[in-house]
């Protein structure tokens, strides 16, 4: 399917017009290791000159991704979950940390997810939690603070940028994968009107422009349709309004190794 970019092109040119900002930001999910897809990512990343903020499971991470991503300034590591383990019922949908068991463990398995990370990436670390699924209980949120994360990050426009004190929410607002059907690329008109309808809530005062607009991609499971696509977004994106946001390090926010 062609693609047709003229709905995203005529917002971004309303912006510039109106001599409006977007910030923009970058999210990648479930790396465990140094692979062919990462090193994919990592270049598209570089050629962007457009960081990518890479969920890493802890539990599995391994020592050549923490070899690569010490190579490469425009990875920023941030915590997801400890195990991407579904610990929900069958008859509920996957999550790892909703209450479907004591509090104290998974307040230790989110602990245990930024001890390790802490340990594997150093001052490189961001101290950002992003929950498997994009799904956590808001309980659970408000113990974050208190475990050493500075940031949230689930999908959707969030409804308060303070979920809980000390913890900013930064969401992703646009996955390009059709997970319920092929698994692959979306239809590309539907993904452009949409993201095209998201920018006009902002401009039009609808939507939080505060909170930077955020690309969700997992590089393990892309096609050449999802890179090419991911790419010609990102890429008319930065040449229209946005500017981009990244999320600071732990030695950035000045919080302990």
């Amino acid at each position: 399917m062609t693609s047709d970019w003229c709905p995203l092109e005529a917002e971004l040119a309303l912006w510039q017009a109106q001599e409006l900002t977007l910030p923009l930001w970058w999210r990648d999910d479930d790396a465990i290791a140094a692979t062919s897809q990462l090193e994919e990512l990592t270049k598209l990343s570089e050629s962007l000159a457009l960081p990518v903020h890479l969920a890493i499971i802890p539990r599995d991470a391994d020592e050549e991704l923490a070899e690569h991503v010490a190579r490469h300034l425009t990875l920023i590591p941030v915590v997801h979950g400890w195990a991407h383990h579904n610990n929900a019922p069958q008859n509920e949908k996957k999550s790892e940390f909703r209450l479907h068991r004591p509090m104290d463990k998974i307040t230790d398995d989110a602990l245990a997810g930024l001890q390790r990370m802490q340990t594997v990436f150093g001052d490189r670390l961001n101290p950002m939690f992003v929950p498997p699924w994009n799904r956590v209980a808001p309980e659970v949120v408000q113990e974050l603070p208190g475990l050493g994360y500075r940031f949230v990050s689930t999908a959707t426009p969030r409804k308060t940028a303070t979920p809980a004190p000390g913890l900013e929410q930064i969401n992703t607002h646009l996955d390009p994968i059709d997970w319920r059907g092929t698994r692959g690329l979306a239809d590309p008109n539907m993904l452009i009107d949409k993201t095209a309808q998201m920018l006009r809530d902002r401009r039009e005062g609808r939507a939080d422009n505060t909170e930077p607009f955020g690309i969700l991609t997992h590089h393990l499971v892309h096609d050449q349709d999802i890179w090419t696509f991911t790419q010609d977004l990102l890429g008319r994106l930065l040449a229209g309004p946005s500017y981009v946001w990244t999320a600071p390090s732990s030695k950035q926010t000045g919080d302990p190794e």
